[in-house]
């Protein structure tokens, strides 16, 4: 199917985005990988009066970390974020989730902004995002806002993002010494969109129980979820299979979906024994 006509403009810099967004009205979509909006158009399911190009505004491909923590710009790709060495740790789950993004050609065209504002309840990025705590720049020609990822997913394909606004970078804090993160999904195959997923940080201490237990649920409700119960039954406790056991049972309480509820158990019990061999 061929997508319905629309206006099409190129913007060199994020401040002549946005100018072109409040110029073209509510209608109008920004295009920076086109990996989930191109499929959209072409079966007609959105039609936007304006598509406003930020593929190629210089400066937001950057990824950094450091003392406060992850840096990621919005024009950063899946492939370019697969590929971080340095995604360890505390960010090992980023660097796992952008590996099983669809497949290779739309991990290099597709982008974490992209990605996320796109608000799909399967997606893996938001699932991660939720997990470690990331905040979103957005900005508008009013200025910058902060948006938590627990408050910018606001239903199927819906965010908090304004028309005028738009994802610049995500902020991910500073973490502890010690912290670790994981991240599983199931997909019929690879490739596809994953039938369920699960984010999971945690910092074990000196002795070996775990705090600052975050365990994040995609594909399995209209947004991401915080798994509640399971982060209950973890914290404070020795990382064995008792522990992990018992969260991975939380876990299906606190998981309101159908049949592909039975998976979270057996994801989440996959990134906690994960996490266990590495500490």
């Amino acid at each position: 199917m061929k997508p319905p006509p629309f206006a099409y403009a190129r913007a060199g810099s994020v401040a002549e985005a946005l100018e072109l967004l409040a110029d073209a009205g509510e209608d109008a979509k920004l295009l920076a990988g086109g990996q989930s909006l191109i499929p959209l158009l072409a079966y007609r399911l959105a039609r936007p009066s304006h598509l406003v190009d930020i593929g190629r505004i210089p400066g937001l491909s950057d990824v950094a970390t450091g003392p406060d923590g992850l840096r990621v710009q919005a024009l950063v790709t899946h492939a370019a974020l697969q590929s971080r060495a340095d995604l360890t740790g505390p960010w090992r789950a980023v660097r796992e989730c952008a590996g099983l993004i669809g497949h290779y050609p739309v991990r290099t065209r597709g982008t974490f902004g992209g990605s996320i504002s796109h608000g799909d309840p399967s997606a893996e990025l938001p699932v991660v995002a939720l997990a470690l705590e990331a905040e979103f720049v957005l900005r508008s020609p009013g200025g910058e806002r902060l948006v938590r990822a627990e408050d910018f997913f606001a239903g199927p394909f819906m965010t908090v993002l304004e028309p005028t606004e738009m994802l610049v970078q995500a902020r991910f804090p500073a973490a502890g010494a010690g912290r670790l993160s994981a991240f599983e999904e199931f997909s019929t195959r690879a490739g596809d969109f994953a039938s369920a997923a699960t984010a999971v940080a945690l910092t074990p201490d000196e002795t070996g129980r775990v705090h600052q237990v975050r365990i994040a649920l995609g594909g399995v409700g209209p947004v991401p979820a915080r798994a509640a119960e399971a982060e209950a039954a973890l914290e404070g406790a020795p990382l064995d299979e008792a522990a992990i056991a018992a969260a991975a049972r939380a876990a299906a309480a606190d998981c309101r979906a159908g049949e592909d509820g039975a998976l979270i158990p057996v994801l989440v019990e996959r990134a906690l024994r994960r996490i266990r061999e590495e500490r």
